[in-house]
């Protein structure tokens, strides 16, 4: 899960393919990529780097799990919801024990749909000030934002008191990788060491006021920074500048082979409205709390599945030759289909192909020898945990 939607400047460029041309929206930091020689693309309605310069997609993706590089996501929503009733209204929505949370602490969730599929997946924070914070998808801000607006709306109708704000004027940058701490505590008063993964806090960066949560989309360890779209750029280019190298920028092409190796779910590829959480694997994101209540939009559904087990699973894959893509069919030894690639490619930390996709539940234990329909090929492949390559998250202490 990929946060401002910062309507700084629009521009016209041309898709990455094809000649058809669409108004983009820019981040504040497009200038900045223009001037890194980043390699501009569209993505869910933004113009981001895919790459920068001459160095490619692998170089950056070993880099990041070797040393640390700086992720553009301000295309993310950023919204805080305010108010008493500011938790049960977006637990109408969603699956977390959101009236659980600590001040400073956040979970993964998705919202839901009443057939029990997925709208988005999202990270919901409750913020030592009070409002909750959530990250959410910019390819789904169009339902996402009415979602939440509409909710809210209705609970205020009804003399609730809670209210939403969309942070437009935020913007959002992620580092990844193990040297991040070493990176970013010589410009924060913050002390890392107490930040542990998915607990967040206000916070300087770079004397800019920011708000700092331990999360990410690689699997490595990293903070997501909050920032005030006007400074941005200063932030970014200080850290940088001052890493000695540790630091460096990367694009979209890194991240998803980078989340792919994670086992970490792409919206609209991996997980959407046809899919549930426990189909997703995302069984864990439903609360305690909220299965007893059975109180979330699907929970029938959901709670069902969750009891009889569903007919299909998100698996992990590895395979040799050529790589499987979205799409790809999945078929049992007798060369019968029993599922479809979702996410794929190589993996550069690995050297060789990984890949996610929903298979009969038949066939989702690990260890099971399937084939992928690669163009003519049939590829072997053999069903794996996930993810690939093992989370480095920062945790408490036990």
């Amino acid at each position: 899960m990929l946060s401002t939607v910062a309507h700084r400047s629009v521009g016209l460029v041309s898709r990455q393919f094809g000649a058809t041309l669409r108004l983009l929206h820019h981040t504040p930091l497009y200038d900045f990529h223009v001037a890194h020689n980043g390699k501009m693309v569209d993505f869910a309605g933004y113009s981001l780097p895919v790459l920068y310069g001459k160095e490619g997609i692998i170089p950056s993706h070993l880099h990041t799990r070797s040393q640390c590089s700086l992720f553009d996501v301000s295309h993310m929503l950023q919204v805080h919801l305010h108010g008493r009733d500011a938790a049960s209204t977006l637990e109408s929505l969603l699956v977390a024990d959101v009236s659980g949370l600590r001040a400073g602490t956040g979970t993964l969730s998705v919202f839901t749909t009443e057939a029990g599929g997925i709208v988005d997946d999202l990270i919901v924070s409750r913020t030592a000030a009070g409002p909750l914070y959530v990250v959410s998808n910019a390819g789904c801000r169009h339902k996402d934002l009415p979602l939440m607006q509409d909710c809210v709306q209705r609970h205020r109708d009804q003399g609730r008191d809670v209210t939403l704000e969309v942070l437009e004027e935020r913007a959002l940058v992620a580092l990844q990788g193990p040297a991040m701490a070493s990176v970013l505590q010589p410009h924060t008063p913050l002390d890392l060491r107490h930040l542990t993964f998915m607990t967040s806090s206000p916070a300087e960066v770079c004397g800019i006021a920011c708000y700092v949560t331990r999360c990410g989309y690689t699997g490595e360890d990293g903070v997501e920074i909050s920032a005030p779209a006007g400074r941005v750029t200063e932030l970014v280019d200080t850290l940088v500048t001052s890493s000695g190298g540790r630091l460096k920028l990367a694009g979209l092409g890194a991240r998803d082979s980078l989340r792919l190796e994670a086992g970490l779910c792409l919206y609209g590829n991996d997980i959407d409205e046809t899919t549930s959480p426990v189909e997703a694997g995302l069984a864990w994101t439903i609360a305690k709390r909220r299965r007893t209540a059975a109180d979330f939009p699907g929970a029938a559904m959901i709670l069902a599945q969750l009891k009889d087990k569903p007919t299909r699973r998100r698996v992990g894959l590895v395979s040799e030759g050529p790589p499987a893509r979205a799409g790809t069919a999945i078929l049992s030894p007798d060369g019968t289909q029993v599922g479809t690639v979702t996410s794929g490619g190589p993996s550069p930390s690995l050297k060789h192909n990984v890949a996610m996709g929903y298979v009969a539940a038949a066939y989702a234990k690990t260890g099971t020898s399937l084939q992928l329909q690669v163009r003519k090929q049939r590829v072997p492949t053999k069903v794996t945990k996930m993810p690939f390559v093992p989370s480095q998250y920062y945790m408490a202490a036990a």
